[in-house]
């Protein structure tokens, strides 16, 4: 398939994504179509304290690992990319400057997991900020061909994605006019599933507790005193967006 028609149906994905997986299943197929099978996108989190969004085909377990540690404050690819708006490659072995060793240890952990070597798109829309890399785990010549042939058509894809995730997830976030962390969103809807804080502590890899926590905020934030109220205005919100 040429590189035109993985790039006009990596769009028509996009159009019909309306949740992360969507957007995931859009990363996953274009990255096998372009042979770049590792990407992940990263929005920074508007407040302190939350969680950034992290859409990608990195290994579940590297991904959840990241998010929970905040290591988005620590990498030193992310830290390059806040301060470029030019793509950059990058390999594992040689950051572009001296790192500290926690940033050293963060790359090794990355390494474990399969990302060695990457190409990265910053995205810079005002006050947001957002990146898509694309990775492989092999110093592999012929990834570095790919990247430097389609280097064009990948900023493409960085752009179109961050402004289409932007248009559909931030609405996700809103119920009734209320804004929900993503984390907070995430449990209630897993609730409005029928998951037990125990499985939705195991599904997003973080302790009951902490799920807890994210439900009760929902619940103060929505004005309500019980979980079967704050899912049954989830409802109604996800009614009126797809009216």
């Amino acid at each position: 398939m040429s590189t035109h028609r993985i790039f006009q149906n990596f769009l028509n994905l996009l159009i019909n994504a309306n949740h992360a997986d969507g957007f995931s299943d859009a990363l996953a197929v274009t990255g096998r179509a372009l042979e770049l099978p590792c990407l992940a996108y990263l929005a920074w989190p508007k407040r302190r304290g939350e969680n950034a969004l992290v859409i990608s085909t990195y290994p579940a377990n590297w991904v959840a690992h990241y998010v929970r540690s905040h290591y988005e404050r620590l990498d030193p690819i992310i830290e390059r990319a806040l301060e470029t708006t030019e793509p950059f490659s990058w390999d594992h072995r040689e950051p572009h400057r001296l790192i500290s060793r926690a940033q050293r240890s963060l790359l090794d952990e990355a390494a474990q997991c399969g990302i060695r070597l990457g190409f990265t798109v910053p995205i810079h829309n005002g006050a947001s900020m957002a990146a898509l890399t694309f990775a492989t785990d092999q110093n592999d010549r012929a990834f570095q061909l790919s990247i430097e042939r389609r280097s064009e058509v990948l900023q493409f894809m960085a752009i179109s994605f961050d402004r289409r995730v932007r248009q559909k997830l931030s609405h996700e976030l809103m119920i009734a006019n209320v804004e929900l962390s993503r984390r907070e969103m995430e449990c209630l809807d897993w609730v409005a599933k029928g998951k037990t804080t125990w499985e939705i502590g195991q599904i997003l890899q973080i302790s009951p507790n902490t799920v807890k926590s994210y439900l009760n905020n929902a619940k103060n934030k929505l004005g309500v005193r019980t979980l079967a109220e704050a899912t049954s205005r989830l409802g109604a919100a996800k009614a009126v967006r797809q009216d």
